[in-house]
């Protein structure tokens, strides 16, 4: 796989995420200002934004808590991920301020982080076939026609 694949697959794990959980913008590592944002704020207003959409499917509250379920897990996989990526960034940085850096070493952590995105690309599309089997048909729909709405005016 090449690298540019390997950032299309990273990319579109976290596109994923940010549709199915239905929220915009924002991430974890900095507020507008650039501060760190606190994780569980974070996760309030994806909920939040989740609860919006589920009243506006008129979802059931078995398909309400089945589907917070999903974005409960996925949100703990991603800040999980995030945490892995600080200590990567310090990893190559220090690779960087090195007299002669680890080639192997560089590559290696450019791996392990492309299989962690890979792997977390793969629980997204999971969350995703299980919130398919979640809503009905009719809501489907209804999400089908806010993700074409939203990447139209894009």
């Amino acid at each position: 796989m090449t690298t540019k694949n390997k950032l299309l697959v990273a990319g579109s794990a976290v596109l994923a995420f940010v549709l199915l959980t239905g929220f915009r913008g924002g991430h974890f590592g900095g507020g507008h200002f650039g501060g760190p944002r606190d994780p569980e704020r974070v996760k309030q207003m994806i909920s939040w934004r989740l609860d919006d959409r589920l009243e506006e499917l008129n979802a059931t509250e078995d398909q309400k808590q089945a589907i917070h379920g999903l974005k409960d897990s996925l949100f703990e996989d991603g800040k999980r991920l995030f945490e892995e990526n600080k200590g990567a960034r310090t990893q190559m940085l220090d690779q960087w301020e090195s007299a002669n850096p680890d080639s192997r070493a560089v590559h290696s952590m450019v791996d392990a982080r492309v299989d962690a995105f890979r792997a977390f690309a793969h629980k997204v599309a999971d969350a995703a076939l299980e919130a398919h089997r979640i809503l009905t048909p009719e809501q489907r729909q209804q999400v089908t026609g806010h993700v074409r709405e939203h990447m139209n005016a894009r």
